[in-house]
């Protein structure tokens, strides 16, 4: 059975880093390219990030370019997302999820091409 647990948000200040970890087990997770998306309230969820099988490309949404960094240790079966200088924005849910098929472009993805959703990690920006 896959899982997906993601952790590490939490309340901080404009400007402030945190780092966001996601477990998965119950899948081959060197062959999954892997996603962070993150939901607002009254929002849709949207893709934030995206990482290759190997972590050796990535992709990010332009409103983190700069700001966020994803990575993944496929030993672990983990993937992290680093965020820093975090604005308002960014207050939202945070999910990781694996993609269930391959091929197209990065910036056509959306969250139905994604699966197995965890419940998620809160991050809260305040000004």
């Amino acid at each position: 059975q896959v899982k997906v647990v993601e952790s590490g948000g939490g309340l901080v200040q404009v400007g402030g880093s945190l780092r966001l970890s996601c477990k998965a087990s119950g899948m081959q997770f060197d062959t999954f390219e892997m996603g962070w998306f993150r939901q607002a309230p009254g929002k849709e969820r949207e893709g934030v990030s995206y990482i290759s099988r190997t972590g050796t490309d990535a992709y990010y949404i332009d409103p983190v370019k700069g700001r966020f960094t994803i990575s993944r240790d496929n030993a672990k079966e983990t993937v992290s997302l680093q965020m820093d200088s975090l604005k308002p924005e960014d207050t939202a849910l945070y999910y990781c999820a694996p993609r269930l098929e391959n091929g197209g472009e990065w910036a056509d993805l959306v969250p139905g091409d994604f699966g197995y959703w965890g419940q998620g990690t809160q991050v809260t920006v305040s000004s």
